[in-house]
């Protein structure tokens, strides 16, 4: 069942308080086996997850793009990566390109990216439960459970492990 982003950004803020005081000990005192432990509950619950039947990521967050991903786009699109970077991108606050409408002007009706093969690095790794050195991106993943009902799963049942 599809959750919508505002239902899942009220989800994430009822659990936000008490997962912040987790993150703070996870900080502090990262455990042994942190990256492993995330990576199998990622593995796991997206077993179990179809990202079509929600796509929040899509509608409303917009990944960075890397050089990389520019010009890797703009030659899928037969564009020239100036022309792309006008037509679709902006600088954020830190100085990366960022998408310049929400949804992702590549999401289709049903969920599904015209530009899947070529989706920028930030698409490919998101929601970045699955990365190494866990313990260096909790703001980032607190964040994410906001938009990702998988990640929040992820950090929940992590919770529970480590209680």
């Amino acid at each position: 069942m599809p959750i919508h982003p505002e239902q899942q950004k009220a989800r994430a803020r009822d659990h936000r308080k008490r997962l912040k005081k987790f993150f703070a000990r996870l900080k502090k005192r990262p455990p042994k086996k942190l990256d492993q432990t995330v990576a199998g509950l990622h593995e796991e619950v997206f077993s179990e997850t179809d990202c079509l039947d929600c796509a929040n990521c899509c509608k409303t967050t917009s990944p960075i793009f890397r050089d990389k991903d520019i010009d890797r786009l703009a030659s899928h699109l037969r564009m020239r990566p100036a022309a792309f970077v006008q037509k679709y991108l902006q600088l954020d606050a830190e100085g990366h390109y960022v998408l310049n409408t929400a949804p992702c002007p590549f999401l289709g009706a049903d969920n599904y990216c015209s530009v899947y093969e070529q989706r920028p690095l930030a698409c490919r790794e998101y929601p970045h439960t699955d990365r190494k050195n866990f313990h260096q991106i909790l703001g980032l993943t607190l964040k994410n459970t906001e938009v990702c009902p998988a990640a929040l799963e992820i950090v929940q049942r992590l919770e529970k492990q480590m209680a």
